[in-house]
């Protein structure tokens, strides 16, 4: 193995697991706020217990998310200096935004929604929740500007060796950003809602005593879910009109179309010269596996809805299992979309700009060896920590008053104990 091909694992091993926490992170935190809207406007104890405990599952997840995220921002200086050095000046300032966001507004804004339960008044209590979810699409959004600029350079002009920002309209606008953008957060609801969904349909396998907790959850996750699930489809379809136009390799390799595969390689040859300009054809596999499932989900989960009528979803007992078993499909899609989109980029790291073998950080291929085992026994292990962690806490259910109660609530019950 040589040095870029190391590095690129490293990097799209970081990255999957990585994406894996954001978009449940994404799909959740919709979840909690509006549940805890519904606490503040009715005073409704059941709300305030749903937000509790999806409020504990998305604290644990956006936890170890950050980590993961600020171990794949360091390979950028570290395997890929190359990306820094040309278009640092232009990439950087999306990215920058992005952590000013999530390591400072989004994680202050939680931590004091986290340590205000019954502390502050409900109304602002309930601001800093939504804050949170605002942001946490803020940093969303400028992640995809920065990856937008990856996969369609615009705004920029060439000084040298070196990519200068010269219009940051020009970056906002891109045609790679709002389908791709709104397709995310499509595939954050949808893995929200049927995770929502997935667990509490798992607490009416168990036959839980919270049936109202778990009542309406199933409700709000299935309600979403095909808003998600829909919504995927059709930003997936109208992105592919944008990479027919800056991208047809990818969407050659995508459809597994020899024809058009040539007649792009021999456009890209008149315009960057000889050479091999394909992406892997391997790509139009995951891309498969994204559409297909995405339609399978789609379709179950109408049926499902469907199925809340005079709740049969929970009577017939086996939509419930098959609800539990398409938790994960969500993220299978994700990972399978995200490697459609950054190695159907292939052989650029910025397209028509800057190629991956000059993008890659000139460090001998044990060195990158090390890093990529270590990274990956890092971010494997918290992967395991959160799936730990996460189950845990759903399988407590709600009963668990510890997070978001106050010392003397948590005190007072101890005392007793021990008594």
């Amino acid at each position: 193995m040589d040095n870029l091909l190391l590095s690129r694992l490293q990097f799209a091993t970081t990255t999957s697991i990585h994406f894996l926490f954001v978009t449940l992170t994404l799909g959740l935190v919709l979840f909690v706020a509006g549940m805890q809207t519904a606490y503040t406007i009715t005073g409704n104890p059941v709300y305030r217990r749903m937000t509790k405990f999806w409020g504990k599952i998305y604290v644990v997840n956006y936890a170890v998310g950050i980590v993961t995220g600020l171990v794949m921002e360091f390979q950028f200086g570290l395997n890929w200096s190359g990306l820094s050095k040309v278009t640092g000046n232009v990439f950087g300032v999306p990215l920058a935004l992005e952590t000013l966001i999530a390591f400072v507004a989004e994680a202050t804004f939680l931590g004091m929604w986290i340590f205000g339960w019954d502390r502050i008044r409900k109304g602002v209590h309930l601001a800093l929740i939504w804050l949170v979810a605002l942001t946490a699409y803020a940093s969303a959004f400028w992640i995809m500007v920065a990856n937008a600029f990856l996969q369609h350079p615009v705004g920029y002009e060439m000084r040298g060796d070196q990519a200068y920002l010269t219009d940051f309209g020009a970056l906002l606008a891109n045609s790679n950003l709002i389908d791709t953008l709104l397709h995310v957060i499509s595939a954050a609801v949808l893995a929200g809602g049927l995770f929502v969904a997935g667990i509490s349909a798992y607490h009416f396998i168990k036959r839980t005593q919270e049936v109202e907790v778990f009542r309406r959850s199933m409700r709000w996750g299935l309600i979403a879910a095909p808003i998600g699930a829909f919504s995927i489809i059709h930003w997936g379809f109208l992105q592919e009109v944008v990479i027919e136009q800056t991208q047809p390799a990818k969407l050659a390799q995508m459809y597994g179309e020899p024809e058009r595969m040539v007649a792009a390689q021999q456009a890209m040859e008149q315009q960057f010269g000889p050479g091999d300009w394909a992406p892997p054809g391997w790509i139009g596999v995951p891309y498969q596996i994204m559409m297909n499932s995405a339609f399978v989900m789609a379709l179950i989960l109408l049926v499902c809805l469907i199925l809340l009528f005079r709740n049969w979803v929970v009577r017939l007992r086996v939509p419930l299992y098959v609800l539990l078993i398409m938790v994960p499909l969500p993220f299978v899609a994700v990972i399978s979309g995200w490697l459609v989109r950054e190695v159907g980029r292939q052989p650029w790291t910025v397209y028509g700009l800057l190629t991956t073998d000059k993008a890659v950080s000139d460090l001998p291929a044990a060195v990158v060896l090390i890093s990529f085992v270590g990274f990956t026994l890092v971010l494997g292990t918290l992967a395991v920590v959160d799936y730990v962690l996460i189950a845990r806490f759903v399988r407590k259910g709600p009963d668990d008053e510890l997070f978001g109660s106050t010392l003397d609530q948590v005190a007072k019950p101890a005392s007793a104990h021990s008594f």
